[in-house]
């Protein structure tokens, strides 16, 4: 079966830098609707037309992926709103940021702990990939028909490099 909208795919990967550093591997297939909100738009251009054990390689800019680097999404917080266990690296949702944090803050985004210091937090809300460009080794594992329920949700319940909040030390990118 090739590649069309509305069909499930199985996909592996290999994510690295332009410098060639490795920032993620999927070495387990993971399913992606084609034509839903599983895959970035490039990415599902790309895989179109092709089938189980097809290998694609692509380079992709920060527009097309996680987006350019946004200095706004940058906060300055005092230290006394966060819990003495906050350690740099941890996510919080910004939905679940302590009161008395600014008000133009965004609550839709994740916020990574970049640093802590005595009397302030610095939060970031931008993608850990914001502003850099990537390149994605894919390699096709299955294609199947999407469900009804996959096509009405628009998804095979996986998001692409979704971060998991609220967890100290996970540096997963999926």
């Amino acid at each position: 079966m090739e590649i069309t909208e509305q069909c499930v795919v199985a996909l592996t990967w290999t994510l690295k830098d332009t410098l060639g550093d490795e920032l993620d591997v999927l070495d387990e297939p993971v399913e992606f609707v084609i034509g839903g909100g599983d895959l970035f738009a490039c990415i599902e251009r790309a895989l179109q037309g092709h089938s189980k054990g097809a290998s694609i390689s692509l380079h992709i800019e920060p527009e097309e992926a996680f987006g350019d680097y946004n200095d706004q999404l940058l906060f300055l917080e005092p230290r006394a709103l966060f819990p003495a266990e906050l350690e740099e690296g941890m996510v919080l949702e910004g939905s679940a940021l302590p009161a008395g944090c600014n008000p133009d803050a965004p609550t839709d985004v994740l916020y990574t702990v970049s640093e802590i210091y005595p009397e302030h937090v610095v939060l970031d809300g931008n993608h850990p990939l914001a502003g850099i460009a990537i390149r994605l080794h894919l390699k096709v594992c299955g294609v199947r028909e999407a469900t009804e329920e996959e096509i009405g949700s628009d998804t095979a319940g996986t998001g692409f490099f979704r971060i998991q909040p609220n967890v100290t030390g996970n540096d997963l990118l999926h």
